[in-house]
């Protein structure tokens, strides 16, 4: 079974489904369909349904199929590895991203980042600040450091639109998966300067350490939200014996 390509077609499901291609009560096409689109074996197509099925996307239904249960409610589960523009397609909200800072440093310059990213001190890397706001009030910050080489061309604009479809539409590269957690601390000076004064003067911080799908990282990422506002939404499934 091809690991990648059974990522690649969890990917593209998924994203169909998050997009409303698929929505909630529709069957997807069966694993003959599946296996002849994707150009795999029945193995890996089963693989993908399987992932699918485990991440609360898909209920494989006897003498149905795979019936789509996905909820547009839960897009902002910190779970599921997707751009801030991904998630923007499923909100009534309308934000807006300003880069606050954008600039090249030295990896050593940060030590806590050189070593989740495991890179060399004189490593370049990206260093940007985005805040995205709602009605002219900052709601989330996110601070992150890409590895320079792999992204030389990145520009603000791109910054303030998609990272990760740049880093996927244009430079080809397959986004495949992350470690998070989760904290909640006081409010820093850049946090009270970015997001303004706030009761209480605390924030969620959601630290990722993103992957591509050859397990290079390539992201350090911390999604800074008002206490007030963050709410961790998640989708369980119960294993049980046969």
């Amino acid at each position: 079974m091809n690991l990648n390509k059974y990522n690649q077609i969890y990917q593209s499901l998924s994203s169909d489904i998050v997009e409303g291609k698929y929505e909630a009560g529709d069957v997807l096409p069966s694993e003959h369909k599946l296996l002849r689109q994707f150009g795999v074996s029945r193995e890996t197509v089963r693989k993908a349904l399987s992932l699918l099925q485990e991440n609360g996307y898909i209920q494989k239904m006897k003498g149905k199929g795979s019936v789509v249960i996905y909820n547009p409610s839960m897009n902002l589960t910190v779970s599921h590895l997707t751009s801030f523009k991904e998630v923007q397609a499923q909100q009534t909200r309308v934000y807006t991203t300003v880069v606050h800072t954008m600039e090249k440093i030295e990896a050593g310059e940060v030590p806590h980042v050189q070593s989740a990213l495991d890179l060399k001190g004189e490593t370049l890397l990206w260093q940007l600040v985005r805040q995205r706001k709602y009605e002219g009030k900052t709601h989330i910050v996110d601070m992150d450091y890409f590895i320079h080489d792999m992204m030389p061309g990145l520009t603000e604009e791109i910054a303030q639109d998609s990272i990760y479809e740049y880093i996927e539409k244009r430079l080809g590269h397959s986004i495949s998966y992350s470690h998070k957690e989760i904290t909640f601390k006081p409010m820093t000076e850049l946090d009270i300067e970015l997001f303004g004064p706030v009761t209480p003067p605390y924030t969620a911080n959601v630290k990722s350490v993103v992957h591509l799908s050859d397990a290079t990282p390539f992201q350090y990422n911390v999604s800074k939200h008002l206490a007030s506002e963050f709410r961790f939404v998640d989708f369980s499934r119960r294993f049980t014996g046969e």
